[in-house]
Protein backbone atom coordinates (compact mmCIF):
# COMPACT_ATOMS: atom_id res chain seq x y z
CA UNK A 1 0.00 0.00 0.00
CA UNK A 2 1.00 3.40 -1.03
CA UNK A 3 0.15 7.03 0.34
CA UNK A 4 -0.96 9.69 -1.45
CA UNK A 5 -1.58 13.33 -0.88
CA UNK A 6 -4.39 14.71 -3.81
CA UNK A 7 -4.19 18.61 -3.68
CA UNK A 8 -6.86 21.11 -5.20
CA UNK A 9 -8.65 24.32 -5.17
CA UNK A 10 -12.48 24.26 -3.30
CA UNK A 11 -14.45 24.71 -6.52
CA UNK A 12 -16.15 21.30 -8.48
CA UNK A 13 -14.28 21.58 -11.22
CA UNK A 14 -10.92 20.69 -9.02
CA UNK A 15 -12.23 18.66 -6.58
CA UNK A 16 -14.37 16.21 -8.76
CA UNK A 17 -11.18 14.51 -10.96
CA UNK A 18 -9.56 14.39 -7.23
CA UNK A 19 -12.16 12.69 -6.16
CA UNK A 20 -12.31 10.25 -9.35
CA UNK A 21 -9.19 9.58 -8.89
CA UNK A 22 -9.37 8.80 -5.11
CA UNK A 23 -12.13 6.67 -5.17
CA UNK A 24 -9.75 4.71 -8.40
CA UNK A 25 -6.82 4.47 -5.49
CA UNK A 26 -8.08 3.70 -2.83
CA UNK A 27 -10.09 0.52 -5.13
CA UNK A 28 -6.10 -0.28 -5.85
CA UNK A 29 -5.40 -0.67 -2.07
CA UNK A 30 -3.29 2.56 -1.23
CA UNK A 31 -4.67 5.73 1.40
CA UNK A 32 -5.44 8.77 -0.05
CA UNK A 33 -5.59 12.36 1.75
CA UNK A 34 -6.92 15.53 0.63
CA UNK A 35 -5.20 19.23 0.90
CA UNK A 36 -7.55 22.01 -0.03
CA UNK A 37 -9.16 25.22 1.22
CA UNK A 38 -12.44 26.05 3.20
CA UNK A 39 -14.52 25.83 0.07
CA UNK A 40 -14.47 22.18 -0.27
CA UNK A 41 -16.80 21.90 2.91
CA UNK A 42 -19.69 21.91 0.47
CA UNK A 43 -18.24 18.71 -0.95
CA UNK A 44 -15.83 17.10 1.52
CA UNK A 45 -18.64 14.82 2.77
CA UNK A 46 -18.60 13.05 -0.35
CA UNK A 47 -14.51 12.94 -0.76
CA UNK A 48 -13.22 9.44 0.23
CA UNK A 49 -10.11 10.66 2.25
CA UNK A 50 -8.70 9.23 5.28
CA UNK A 51 -8.44 13.04 6.49
CA UNK A 52 -9.14 16.16 4.73
CA UNK A 53 -7.13 19.07 5.76
CA UNK A 54 -7.63 22.69 5.16
CA UNK A 55 -4.57 24.69 4.54
CA UNK A 56 -3.92 28.10 4.49
CA UNK A 57 -3.74 30.03 0.99
CA UNK A 58 -4.70 32.87 -0.97
CA UNK A 59 -4.27 34.03 -4.78
CA UNK A 60 -0.94 37.04 -5.46
CA UNK A 61 -3.17 39.05 -7.89
CA UNK A 62 -4.37 42.20 -8.29
CA UNK A 63 -2.72 45.83 -8.04
CA UNK A 64 -2.89 46.72 -4.52
CA UNK A 65 0.52 46.34 -2.93
CA UNK A 66 -0.76 45.52 0.63
CA UNK A 67 -2.78 42.74 -0.67
CA UNK A 68 -0.08 41.59 -2.21
CA UNK A 69 2.24 41.17 0.48
CA UNK A 70 -0.41 39.78 2.09
CA UNK A 71 -1.29 37.41 -0.10
CA UNK A 72 2.70 36.01 0.16
CA UNK A 73 2.22 36.25 3.89
CA UNK A 74 -0.28 33.61 3.64
CA UNK A 75 1.06 31.62 1.51
CA UNK A 76 4.26 31.18 3.40
CA UNK A 77 2.04 30.32 6.39
CA UNK A 78 0.06 27.69 4.29
CA UNK A 79 3.69 25.78 3.01
CA UNK A 80 4.70 25.85 6.81
CA UNK A 81 1.55 24.32 7.48
CA UNK A 82 1.45 21.57 4.46
CA UNK A 83 5.24 20.73 5.66
CA UNK A 84 4.30 19.66 9.13
CA UNK A 85 1.65 17.65 8.06
CA UNK A 86 3.30 16.18 4.96
CA UNK A 87 6.20 15.41 7.41
CA UNK A 88 3.73 13.05 9.69
CA UNK A 89 1.63 11.63 6.62
CA UNK A 90 4.77 11.00 4.63
CA UNK A 91 2.95 10.30 1.60
CA UNK A 92 4.78 8.58 -1.32
CA UNK A 93 3.64 11.29 -4.19
CA UNK A 94 1.17 14.53 -4.15
CA UNK A 95 -0.96 15.25 -7.00
CA UNK A 96 -2.07 18.79 -7.90
CA UNK A 97 -5.65 19.64 -9.68
CA UNK A 98 -5.30 23.43 -10.03
CA UNK A 99 -6.31 26.24 -7.97
CA UNK A 100 -4.19 28.48 -5.86
CA UNK A 101 -4.85 26.51 -2.74
CA UNK A 102 -2.28 23.74 -4.00
CA UNK A 103 0.04 26.20 -4.22
CA UNK A 104 1.45 26.29 0.05
CA UNK A 105 1.31 22.28 0.07
CA UNK A 106 2.70 21.63 -3.81
CA UNK A 107 5.69 23.76 -2.67
CA UNK A 108 6.34 21.83 0.74
CA UNK A 109 6.25 18.71 -1.09
CA UNK A 110 9.09 19.85 -2.88
CA UNK A 111 10.80 20.95 -0.11
CA UNK A 112 10.60 17.66 1.74
CA UNK A 113 11.71 15.73 -1.98
CA UNK A 114 8.21 14.34 -2.46
CA UNK A 115 7.61 13.47 -6.15
CA UNK A 116 4.71 14.92 -7.69
CA UNK A 117 1.89 15.20 -10.32
CA UNK A 118 0.12 18.46 -11.97
CA UNK A 119 -2.93 17.71 -13.26
CA UNK A 120 -4.24 19.53 -15.62
CA UNK A 121 -8.42 19.44 -16.36
CA UNK A 122 -8.67 22.22 -18.97
CA UNK A 123 -7.14 22.96 -22.44
CA UNK A 124 -5.28 26.18 -20.96
CA UNK A 125 -2.67 25.23 -18.33
CA UNK A 126 -3.92 27.20 -15.37
CA UNK A 127 -1.87 29.95 -13.63
CA UNK A 128 -1.59 28.13 -10.45
CA UNK A 129 -0.19 24.73 -12.78
CA UNK A 130 2.25 26.99 -14.47
CA UNK A 131 3.39 28.23 -11.10
CA UNK A 132 3.94 25.12 -10.12
CA UNK A 133 5.75 23.22 -13.06
CA UNK A 134 9.06 23.90 -12.09
CA UNK A 135 8.56 21.82 -8.92
CA UNK A 136 6.70 19.08 -10.73
CA UNK A 137 7.92 15.72 -12.51
CA UNK A 138 4.86 15.23 -14.73
CA UNK A 139 2.14 16.93 -16.65
CA UNK A 140 -0.91 14.81 -16.59
CA UNK A 141 -3.20 16.59 -19.64
CA UNK A 142 -6.88 16.17 -20.43
CA UNK A 143 -6.41 17.23 -23.74
CA UNK A 144 -4.15 16.34 -26.88
CA UNK A 145 -2.92 20.08 -26.91
CA UNK A 146 -2.99 22.20 -23.65
CA UNK A 147 -1.64 26.10 -24.35
CA UNK A 148 1.27 26.98 -22.51
CA UNK A 149 2.25 23.21 -21.62
CA UNK A 150 5.15 23.78 -24.49
CA UNK A 151 6.74 26.79 -22.24
CA UNK A 152 7.81 23.79 -19.89
CA UNK A 153 10.16 21.55 -22.32
CA UNK A 154 11.65 19.46 -19.29
CA UNK A 155 8.68 18.85 -17.80
CA UNK A 156 7.22 15.09 -18.88
CA UNK A 157 4.01 15.11 -19.98
CA UNK A 158 1.27 12.97 -20.51
CA UNK A 159 -2.24 12.45 -22.32
CA UNK A 160 -4.48 10.75 -19.13
CA UNK A 161 -8.09 12.54 -19.62
CA UNK A 162 -9.59 14.19 -17.12
CA UNK A 163 -10.70 11.70 -14.75
CA UNK A 164 -14.80 11.43 -13.90
CA UNK A 165 -16.50 10.31 -11.09
CA UNK A 166 -17.54 6.50 -10.53
CA UNK A 167 -21.13 8.00 -10.77
CA UNK A 168 -20.72 9.71 -13.85
CA UNK A 169 -19.08 5.97 -15.31
CA UNK A 170 -21.45 4.09 -13.88
CA UNK A 171 -24.08 5.80 -16.39
CA UNK A 172 -21.64 6.40 -19.46
CA UNK A 173 -22.68 3.33 -21.44
CA UNK A 174 -26.54 4.14 -21.07
CA UNK A 175 -27.80 4.88 -24.71
CA UNK A 176 -28.81 8.60 -26.10
CA UNK A 177 -33.01 8.49 -24.79
CA UNK A 178 -35.14 7.68 -27.62
CA UNK A 179 -36.56 11.21 -29.46
CA UNK A 180 -39.86 10.91 -31.27
CA UNK A 181 -42.01 13.40 -32.88
CA UNK A 182 -44.72 14.03 -29.50
CA UNK A 183 -42.92 12.36 -26.42
CA UNK A 184 -41.20 14.26 -23.62
CA UNK A 185 -38.05 16.60 -24.35
CA UNK A 186 -35.47 16.27 -21.24
CA UNK A 187 -33.49 19.35 -20.97
CA UNK A 188 -30.42 20.05 -18.15
CA UNK A 189 -29.74 23.44 -17.09
CA UNK A 190 -25.99 23.66 -15.68
CA UNK A 191 -24.47 26.63 -14.44
CA UNK A 192 -21.30 24.91 -12.77
CA UNK A 193 -20.73 24.35 -8.65
CA UNK A 194 -21.52 28.00 -8.23
CA UNK A 195 -24.55 28.04 -10.74
CA UNK A 196 -25.03 30.62 -13.67
CA UNK A 197 -26.91 33.78 -13.06
CA UNK A 198 -26.93 34.64 -17.23
CA UNK A 199 -28.55 31.19 -17.45
CA UNK A 200 -31.64 32.33 -14.98
CA UNK A 201 -31.78 35.53 -17.02
CA UNK A 202 -31.96 34.18 -20.81
CA UNK A 203 -32.97 30.70 -20.58
CA UNK A 204 -36.55 31.00 -18.94
CA UNK A 205 -37.75 33.57 -21.95
CA UNK A 206 -36.00 32.00 -24.25
CA UNK A 207 -38.15 28.85 -23.42
CA UNK A 208 -40.93 31.14 -23.82
CA UNK A 209 -40.86 32.43 -27.22
CA UNK A 210 -40.32 28.50 -28.44
CA UNK A 211 -43.63 27.29 -30.08
CA UNK A 212 -46.21 25.77 -28.39
CA UNK A 213 -46.04 22.30 -29.53
CA UNK A 214 -42.24 22.28 -28.65
CA UNK A 215 -42.93 23.92 -25.18
CA UNK A 216 -45.43 22.17 -23.89
CA UNK A 217 -43.25 18.92 -24.39
CA UNK A 218 -40.59 19.86 -22.28
CA UNK A 219 -39.25 18.14 -19.10
CA UNK A 220 -36.53 21.04 -17.58
CA UNK A 221 -33.97 20.31 -14.33
CA UNK A 222 -32.13 23.57 -14.16
CA UNK A 223 -29.49 24.66 -11.46
CA UNK A 224 -29.91 27.96 -10.67
CA UNK A 225 -28.58 30.02 -7.26
CA UNK A 226 -30.67 30.48 -4.49
CA UNK A 227 -31.36 34.08 -4.79
CA UNK A 228 -32.70 33.28 -7.81
CA UNK A 229 -34.93 30.28 -7.89
CA UNK A 230 -38.22 32.15 -6.90
CA UNK A 231 -37.87 34.59 -9.71
CA UNK A 232 -37.35 31.63 -12.08
CA UNK A 233 -39.82 29.64 -10.94
CA UNK A 234 -42.48 32.47 -11.58
CA UNK A 235 -40.83 32.34 -14.87
CA UNK A 236 -41.55 28.83 -15.69
CA UNK A 237 -45.31 29.27 -13.82
CA UNK A 238 -46.39 31.96 -16.52
CA UNK A 239 -44.73 29.87 -19.29
CA UNK A 240 -46.81 26.87 -17.78
CA UNK A 241 -43.48 25.02 -18.19
CA UNK A 242 -42.48 21.46 -15.83
CA UNK A 243 -39.57 23.03 -14.22
CA UNK A 244 -37.58 21.48 -11.52
CA UNK A 245 -34.77 23.68 -9.73
CA UNK A 246 -32.26 23.26 -7.35
CA UNK A 247 -29.08 25.01 -6.40
CA UNK A 248 -27.27 21.88 -6.45
CA UNK A 249 -28.32 19.03 -8.47
CA UNK A 250 -26.18 16.12 -6.24
CA UNK A 251 -27.54 13.76 -9.43
CA UNK A 252 -26.59 15.46 -12.22
CA UNK A 253 -24.53 12.79 -14.36
CA UNK A 254 -27.78 10.75 -13.51
CA UNK A 255 -29.92 13.42 -14.87
CA UNK A 256 -27.78 14.44 -17.54
CA UNK A 257 -27.80 10.83 -18.86
CA UNK A 258 -31.47 10.98 -18.95
CA UNK A 259 -31.32 14.48 -21.26
CA UNK A 260 -31.87 14.81 -24.88
CA UNK A 261 -29.91 18.20 -24.36
CA UNK A 262 -28.05 19.67 -21.95
CA UNK A 263 -27.35 23.94 -21.63
CA UNK A 264 -23.98 24.43 -19.40
CA UNK A 265 -20.82 26.33 -18.71
CA UNK A 266 -17.74 25.21 -20.29
CA UNK A 267 -15.53 23.99 -17.23
CA UNK A 268 -13.42 20.79 -17.53
CA UNK A 269 -15.53 18.94 -15.79
CA UNK A 270 -18.27 19.92 -17.53
CA UNK A 271 -17.04 18.69 -20.64
CA UNK A 272 -15.54 15.43 -19.41
CA UNK A 273 -18.47 14.19 -18.25
CA UNK A 274 -20.78 15.25 -21.25
CA UNK A 275 -18.26 13.81 -23.33
CA UNK A 276 -17.69 10.44 -20.78
CA UNK A 277 -22.10 10.12 -21.15
CA UNK A 278 -22.58 11.17 -24.85
CA UNK A 279 -24.73 14.00 -24.82
CA UNK A 280 -25.08 17.16 -27.24
CA UNK A 281 -24.99 20.37 -25.16
CA UNK A 282 -25.41 24.38 -26.19
CA UNK A 283 -22.23 25.71 -24.05
CA UNK A 284 -22.04 28.89 -22.71
CA UNK A 285 -18.39 29.87 -21.81
CA UNK A 286 -17.36 31.97 -18.63
CA UNK A 287 -16.50 35.48 -20.14
CA UNK A 288 -13.83 37.42 -19.10
CA UNK A 289 -12.18 34.25 -17.50
CA UNK A 290 -8.10 34.57 -17.14
CA UNK A 291 -6.41 32.50 -20.70
CA UNK A 292 -10.44 31.62 -21.88
CA UNK A 293 -10.01 28.37 -20.75
CA UNK A 294 -13.77 27.47 -20.66
CA UNK A 295 -13.64 28.99 -24.52
CA UNK A 296 -11.27 26.38 -25.52
CA UNK A 297 -12.84 23.74 -23.89
CA UNK A 298 -16.53 24.37 -25.70
CA UNK A 299 -14.27 24.79 -29.42
CA UNK A 300 -12.67 21.57 -28.52
CA UNK A 301 -16.54 19.74 -28.25
CA UNK A 302 -17.83 21.97 -30.96
CA UNK A 303 -15.19 21.12 -33.29
CA UNK A 304 -15.51 17.26 -32.54
CA UNK A 305 -18.72 17.57 -33.75
CA UNK A 306 -20.44 17.44 -29.89
CA UNK A 307 -22.11 20.79 -28.82
CA UNK A 308 -21.79 24.22 -29.76
CA UNK A 309 -20.91 27.42 -28.52
CA UNK A 310 -22.60 30.38 -27.42
CA UNK A 311 -20.73 33.62 -26.52
CA UNK A 312 -22.26 35.11 -23.56
CA UNK A 313 -21.81 38.80 -25.09
CA UNK A 314 -24.06 38.10 -27.65
CA UNK A 315 -26.25 35.45 -26.10
CA UNK A 316 -30.07 36.86 -25.73
CA UNK A 317 -33.80 34.81 -25.34
CA UNK A 318 -34.51 35.62 -28.93
CA UNK A 319 -30.89 33.85 -30.24
CA UNK A 320 -31.02 31.15 -27.43
CA UNK A 321 -34.65 30.51 -28.42
CA UNK A 322 -33.57 30.10 -32.56
CA UNK A 323 -31.27 27.45 -31.65
CA UNK A 324 -33.16 25.69 -29.43
CA UNK A 325 -35.80 25.32 -31.72
CA UNK A 326 -33.25 23.88 -34.20
CA UNK A 327 -31.99 21.02 -32.63
CA UNK A 328 -35.19 20.11 -30.56
CA UNK A 329 -36.77 19.91 -33.69
CA UNK A 330 -34.14 17.84 -35.54
CA UNK A 331 -33.58 14.82 -33.41
CA UNK A 332 -31.05 13.01 -35.95
CA UNK A 333 -29.03 15.72 -35.38
CA UNK A 334 -28.98 15.22 -31.59
CA UNK A 335 -28.62 11.78 -32.11
CA UNK A 336 -25.31 12.78 -34.49
CA UNK A 337 -23.61 15.51 -31.64
CA UNK A 338 -24.66 12.76 -28.68
CA UNK A 339 -22.31 9.63 -30.83
CA UNK A 340 -19.62 12.50 -31.65
CA UNK A 341 -19.47 13.83 -27.93
CA UNK A 342 -18.89 10.12 -26.98
CA UNK A 343 -16.21 9.54 -29.65
CA UNK A 344 -14.53 12.42 -27.40
CA UNK A 345 -14.66 11.27 -23.78
CA UNK A 346 -12.09 9.29 -22.32
CA UNK A 347 -13.65 7.11 -19.85
CA UNK A 348 -10.24 5.36 -19.03
CA UNK A 349 -8.97 8.90 -17.65
CA UNK A 350 -9.15 7.64 -14.09
CA UNK A 351 -7.36 4.45 -14.78
CA UNK A 352 -4.45 6.28 -16.70
CA UNK A 353 -4.02 8.91 -14.11
CA UNK A 354 -3.73 6.12 -11.26
CA UNK A 355 -1.40 4.82 -13.38
CA UNK A 356 0.51 7.60 -13.45
CA UNK A 357 0.58 8.10 -9.47
CA UNK A 358 1.53 4.63 -8.88
CA UNK A 359 4.70 4.99 -11.23
CA UNK A 360 5.60 8.07 -9.62
CA UNK A 361 5.34 6.14 -6.04
CA UNK A 362 7.27 3.35 -7.00
CA UNK A 363 4.28 0.84 -7.59
CA UNK A 364 6.54 -2.65 -9.43
CA UNK A 365 4.78 -2.77 -13.04
CA UNK A 366 3.36 -5.68 -12.89
CA UNK A 367 0.96 -5.03 -9.33
CA UNK A 368 -0.03 -1.43 -10.73
CA UNK A 369 -3.91 -1.61 -11.22
CA UNK A 370 -4.38 -4.31 -9.09
CA UNK A 371 -7.04 -4.12 -6.27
Amino acid sequence: MKTFVLMAGGSGGHLFPAMALAQELIRRGHAVELMTEHRAANYGADFPARQVHIVPSATPSGGNPLKMAGAGLTILRGVGVAWGKLRKIRPDAVIGFGGYPIVPPFIAANLLGIPGILHEQNAVMGRANRAMARFADLLAMSFPAVRFADDFPRLEKVLTGNPVRDRVRDVAGKPYPYLDASGPIRLVITGGSQGARVLSDVVPPAIALLPESVRHRLQIVQQSRNEDIDRVAESYRQGRINVELAAFIPDLPERIADAHLVIGRAGASTIAELAVIGRPSILIPLPGALDSDQKHNALFMQEGGGGWMEEQATLSPQSLATRLEALLTDPDGLGRAAAAARKLGQPNAVANLADEAERLAGVPAQTKGRT
